[in-house]
């Protein structure tokens, strides 16, 4: 039986666990990719119930795995078009659960699922949404729900932004936290370092150049560019409890490998790296700053070391001063009793592809940082499913 928390928590949003509760039972693993096609049905079903225009997108890829993006729109005969972008796509739900991952249990003022933070609580908050305000509404709206975003979007919003030409004046990204409003995301260059020695015997090291050892000499000369990196500071705030007032600059070596025996020193080593910049960043100077300190660096071991760029993400900013922006945190204000705080966040997310069309975006959602998203148990607070939809509500409704 429900408890009397459970029983407040769930007053008035009943539709939209009802909606949830449907999207979690359907396994949409980003690396099955499975249920795509029944979850996009789903989701189609439920914005034509609502009145929506819906329209279903396709990039119809060579391996024959459908990843449709649907598009519900409500036209109410605005000159401008807000558009909510979402994911249903999830990650997979590893072991260990103690809830059934792809059934929605409710618990404690939370509802526990895999993807019930991250982020199909993000579609139910939208569609909430709408089936509140209907055609009330003071702007056109625009429901986005794509796959792919798990693994960097490019055929979920990526493939609608870049291809399909899809617009509208002004997007959230519903992927994000509830107690701030973020107003940018950190660029990203990825890339590995490689140290080439020669290969012998374990019983003679003299007779070899160990590129284990010497890489490990390189990584600790890299200290001191992971220093000049936490030295930038963007004109942004970071997120609530960061180390640091203003997104910085940062720097991680995240894996190594080399060698194929335990009695043998191999004849290469390697590690790879993800540099995140500030928002504001041009991800060529960042490479351009970090390949100056390789070639200053590479010396100091014996060997020969190269190193390559595979990634790069330009990281974007939004003016906290543009009138969208401005509303929407007025909006958290009438939810709140005050205005939530301005910050960019420290990851990146789905609002580079709208930047680059020059759409003004924010992110905000029902991700919690203690809900388990991507790991084990995963859940959405009830009360944080209410708050955001309700924020939205108020952003969108006539006065």
């Amino acid at each position: 039986m429900l408890n009397l928390l459970m029983v407040f928590l769930m007053n008035g949003i009943d539709y939209e666990v009802s909606l949830l509760r449907d999207l979690v039972e359907i396994d949409t693993d980003v690396m099955k990719k499975a249920g795509y096609s029944d979850c996009a049905s789903l989701i189609k079903e439920k914005m034509k119930e609502l009145g929506l225009k819906v329209e279903v997108f396709d990039p119809n890829l060579a391996d024959g795995i459908k990843r449709p993006s649907v598009i519900g729109t409500l036209d109410v005969g605005s000159d401008t078009t807000i558009g909510f972008v979402t994911h249903y796509d999830v990650v997979p739900p590893g072991e260990g659960w103690t809830k059934p991952p792809f059934r929605l249990t409710l618990d404690d003022g939370k509802a526990y699922g895999r993807g019930a933070a991250d982020d199909k609580s993000a579609i139910a908050a939208s569609l909430g949404a709408v089936n509140i305000v209907r055609d009330n509404a003071r702007f056109n709206i625009k429901i986005i729900a794509s796959p792919e975003e798990e693994i960097g979007g490019e055929w979920g919003i990526g493939y609608l932004m870049r291809m399909i030409g899809i617009n509208f004046d002004f997007g959230i990204i519903v992927d994000s936290m509830p107690n701030i409003v973020s107003i940018g995301a950190s660029g990203i260059v990825q890339g590995e370092i490689k140290v080439v020695g020669k290969q012998g015997h374990a019983g003679y090291p003299h007779r070899a150049i160990n590129p284990v050892h010497e890489l490990s000499k390189l990584i600790n000369e890299f200290e001191k560019f992971i220093k000049l990196r936490e030295g930038k500071l963007s004109s942004a705030d970071a997120p609530p409890g960061s180390p640091k007032k203003k997104v910085w600059g940062r720097l991680s070596f995240t894996m190594l490998g080399g060698g194929i025996k335990e009695n043998v020193i191999p004849s290469e080593a390697w590690t790879r790296f993800d540099m995140r910049l500030l928002p504001e960043e041009d991800p060529e100077v960042a490479k351009k700053e970090m390949l100056e300190f390789f070639e200053s660096v590479k010396n100091v071991i014996k060997g020969f070391a190269t190193i390559s760029f595979k990634g790069t993400d330009r990281g974007y900013l939004t003016s906290p001063t543009n009138r969208f922006v401005k509303s929407f945190v007025e909006s958290t204000k009438i939810v709140f009793g005050s205005p939530l705080p301005l910050a960019a966040s420290l990851g990146g997310d789905d609002g580079r592809f709208l930047a680059d069309r020059g759409i003004p975006v924010v992110s905000y959602g029902t991700i919690a940082e203690d809900t388990n998203f991507h790991g084990v148990d995963e859940y959405v607070h009830l009360k944080d499913l209410k708050n955001v939809r309700d924020v939205f509500v108020n952003f969108i409704k006539r006065n």
